[in-house]
């Protein structure tokens, strides 16, 4: 699959890829096709070994002109958040340096100037997004002493603020128009990129479907106003 997406992509374009969620959760949810893992504990939560042998092969082999940051995504995972970050610490170690790395977590608890100090540490990106029950993306900036953690910067925009992902379907299909923008979203992703570029760092901005409506119009959006501001 990645020798076909290589095929067809431009020689300078990266794409960021999200990680097997086998080494991001610690239970498997309790759902029938999970079959018999539903509701059992995942003993290859956070198990760099895996990644080493079962994820990264494949990029070194035929994906590595094209690969960008990879996607860490914690859901609110129940493990305090000491205890989470001593583990996140613990695997971001083993990682080899010659690829890039980012952490997504969907618990705000956890956004810390530890949680920064550990991501800036290992030169991983903390992932700025815009998601239903994590605040805003200035302020998830802010809870980070407004530091950026590497020489790059991921943002995902997913849903608007305070709006379930299935009710987010809902409002967004067919998926051809704009059917709420959100001011906000827009402002202070603009902000947080001109900053990163100000910075020399490089910002990669992934855009959902499910946050206004329609992804290639938001983007389109966005890069508009990043012109506007000189960004671009």
């Amino acid at each position: 699959m990645l020798q076909d997406y290589a095929a067809q992509l431009p020689t300078d374009f990266e794409m960021c890829s999200k990680v097997w969620e086998q080494i991001t959760i610690p239970q498997y949810p309790n759902l029938p096709e999970y079959g018999v893992k539903a509701g059992q504990t995942n003993p290859d939560f956070l198990n760099a070994e895996l990644f080493l042998n079962e994820v990264l092969p494949p990029y070194q082999r035929s994906f590595k002109g094209h690969t960008g940051p990879f996607i860490f995504e914690f859901q609110r995972t129940g493990i305090e958040p000491v205890e989470f970050l001593k583990r996140l610490d613990g695997f971001l170690g083993k990682l080899p340096k010659d690829f890039r790395y980012s952490v997504e977590i969907r618990n705000a608890l956890v956004l810390s100037s530890d949680y920064r100090s550990i991501l800036q540490h290992h030169g991983v990106s903390h992932v700025y997004n815009h998601w239903t029950y994590m605040p805003g993306l200035v302020e998830q900036h802010k809870r980070l002493d407004e530091v950026f953690t590497a020489p790059f910067v991921v943002f995902r925009l997913l849903t608007p603020l305070r709006v379930k992902y299935a009710q987010a379907v809902r409002i967004a299909e067919p998926y051809n128009k704009i059917v709420a923008e959100l001011p906000t979203m827009r402002k202070d992703t603009v902000a947080l990129v001109k900053q990163a570029v100000e910075e020399k760092r490089r910002a990669y901005v992934l855009v959902n479907n499910r946050s206004e409506g329609s992804a290639p119009l938001t983007v389109q959006a966005l890069v508009d106003q990043l012109s506007t501001s000189g960004c671009l």
